[in-house]
């Protein structure tokens, strides 16, 4: 039976809308915890709800900062890995005020269907940092250092 493609994109839907909202606390709520991400410099465990919160709440004035107003998605792939695993390729979209794209990024995603719904075990990005940090460029910002693989981010 496993896990219907419109079960999918109903989460991406409430994912982005958490994101474009900047509600820090919706957009966990969408993880199960454990939850990873990694990226090609950095792994981190989120332990808990309030830990996943909190790392977004910390990045919603850089996205401010950039222009970010709206975020959309696009689904690039879908695999059914067991009846209640999906692994998704998504394609996000960041829009500004008037709804013009400012960057793009490109992440994976394992879904898990739980008792009350999808929700998100792993993050892998794959270009998000670069992306990140060519807008930031090009509107004159300045961003941290990111960690380099087995370090701590700062």
């Amino acid at each position: 039976m496993g896990v219907r493609s419109d079960e999918v994109r109903a989460f991406l839907v409430r994912y982005a809308a958490t994101l474009t909202k900047q509600d820090a606390e919706a957009a966990a709520e969408l993880w199960s915890t454990p939850g990873l991400i990694a990226d090609d410099r950095f792994s981190g465990v989120l332990g808990s709800r309030e830990e996943m919160a909190e790392g977004l709440r910390q990045s919603y004035p850089l996205y401010r900062q950039l222009g970010l107003a709206a975020v959309e998605y696009e689904l690039r792939d879908e695999k059914e890995l067991s009846d209640h695993l999906v692994l998704v390729g998504v394609r996000w979209l960041f829009l500004d005020d008037e709804g013009q794209l400012l960057t793009d990024s490109s992440s994976y995603y394992l879904l898990r269907d739980e008792s009350d719904g999808l929700r998100a075990c792993v993050c892998v990005e794959t270009d998000a940092a670069e992306k990140l940090q060519a807008l930031a460029a090009d509107r004159g910002i300045e961003l941290p250092t990111p960690p380099q693989t087995g370090e701590e981010p700062s």
